[in-house]
């Protein structure tokens, strides 16, 4: 009885810091603007593009996609399934537009 009434509670503390990580991620760097929330763009595509050898080419791509989809990956690097819409624009040639 103990044993379950201990998973339980970690359970619970689990949840409520998985949603407060997700409150923070959503809400980081955004701005409220006629009740649509928009995110920092310039700001996140400068994080995203850090580590790129070609960054304005890489900060060019991202600010586009951004603007779209009003959302980038976090980290320099993969992460598209946190983002669909980012994950989804291709160039003419069917390559993955965003970085």
């Amino acid at each position: 009885m103990a044993s379950l009434r201990c998973q339980l509670v970690l359970l619970l503390i689990i949840v409520c810091l998985t949603t407060y990580e997700l409150h923070v991620h959503a809400t980081d760097g955004a701005k409220v603007g006629e009740g649509v929330v928009k995110i920092d763009c310039d700001g996140r595509c400068k994080g995203r593009c850090s580590k790129s050898s070609r960054t304005k080419l890489c900060l060019r791509a991202c600010n586009s996609c951004c603007s779209r989809c009003n959302c980038v990956p976090p980290g320099t690097a993969g992460n598209h399934h946190l983002c669909p819409c980012y994950a989804s624009i291709t160039t003419s040639r069917g390559r993955l537009k965003c970085p």
